[in-house]
């Protein structure tokens, strides 16, 4: 009996979401970025832009005229995307350079020939990530997910941050997550050697993104430079391929998940908006004003991690 009531459930399940289909797709879609704005003349540099929302917001912003620097880990890969942005707009401005966010002398060796190759950078988009892969240390010896979420764009951003400001009036987009409102920074743990939860290593992440994008807004008022985070949505992109189990779940729902097209809205949104000129240390979701943790919100937890990221960086950034 209940397998014949699982089986009819499952069998109502399936026509109702044929059914809805329309509508479920335009739910799950979330919000659309409406600007027109071009980018004409303006040089905007995107990190794993070689494939999901971060090739995506690489074609739509080639597509409004600005060039636009792919820097990906696998450059074959990269110049894969390259080619097929081309592809859909023969007039794209994209090229592709080589950067691993595990492995500080390969950002400090992108940052030196960047300055020395490129004069301007309007808009920095801080996009690679990964989540919930098995316990690893970067070359530098840092967790994985706190090492190319957190601390490779903390050190790729201030090698760049003079060029920013430069080059203002000039936007840093940060790709954090939902997932911030579970994680806390463990100051005491912050490599995660004690113990080890590949979920939890990926919300302290997506929360030290938070923190990141508030405490450096707050340290370049006056400078015509914004910074704002966003979440994506639930995104099916191969992000998830670390982890079986959300890979079969993102298959099985993938009509309630978003494209990669679609959760890149936010990040164009927050590069391009004509409304958010002057909008700075906020996140947004959806191409709207979202919460943020009241752990994201705290000014003392942000100016520590601060702290402790040019700690570990050998690095002074005041």
């Amino acid at each position: 009996m209940f397998l014949f009531l699982m089986v009819v459930g499952l069998g109502v399940g399936t026509l109702l979401a044929v059914l809805f289909a329309p509508q479920i797709r335009r739910y799950a879609a979330g919000g659309v970025c409406r600007s027109a704005a071009r980018l004409d003349g303006k040089t905007v540099l995107i990190t794993g832009a070689n494939t999901g929302i971060g090739k995506e917001t690489a074609l739509d912003l080639a597509m409004r005229g600005a060039r636009v620097i792919m820097a990906c880990r696998d450059v074959e890969k990269g110049e894969e995307a390259a080619a097929s942005i081309r592809a859909a707009h023969a007039n794209a401005d994209v090229e592709v350079r080589e950067l691993d966010l595990a492995d500080t002398c390969s950002i400090r060796a992108f940052a030196q020939r960047f300055l020395q190759e490129v004069n301007h950078l309007h808009i920095l988009i801080n996009n690679a990530g990964v989540m919930m892969c098995p316990y690893t240390k970067t070359i530098d010896g840092f967790e994985m997910h706190i090492g190319v979420n957190h601390l490779g764009h903390f050190l790729l951003t201030s090698l760049l941050i003079g060029l920013l400001k430069r080059s203002a009036p000039a936007r840093v987009v940060v790709v954090s997550s939902l997932a911030h409102n579970f994680g806390w920074i463990r100051f005491h743990d912050l490599h995660s050697q004690g113990s080890y939860n590949s979920g939890l290593a990926y919300c302290q992440s997506k929360l030290a993104n938070v923190l990141f994008t508030r405490e450096l807004a707050r340290r370049l008022k006056g400078t015509n430079v914004t910074v704002n985070s966003v979440h994506p949505g639930t995104v099916n992109s191969d992000l998830t391929r670390h982890s079986t189990l959300m890979t079969i779940f993102f298959t099985v729902f993938s009509m309630f998940l978003k494209t990669p097209q679609e959760g890149a809205q936010s990040s164009v949104y927050c590069a391009v908006a004509e409304e958010l000129d002057s909008i700075t240390g906020q996140h947004f979701s959806d191409c709207a004003p979202a919460f943020v943790a009241p752990q994201g919100r705290s000014e003392e937890t942000a100016r520590r991690l601060w702290e402790v990221s040019c700690e570990l960086l050998a690095i002074q950034w005041d």
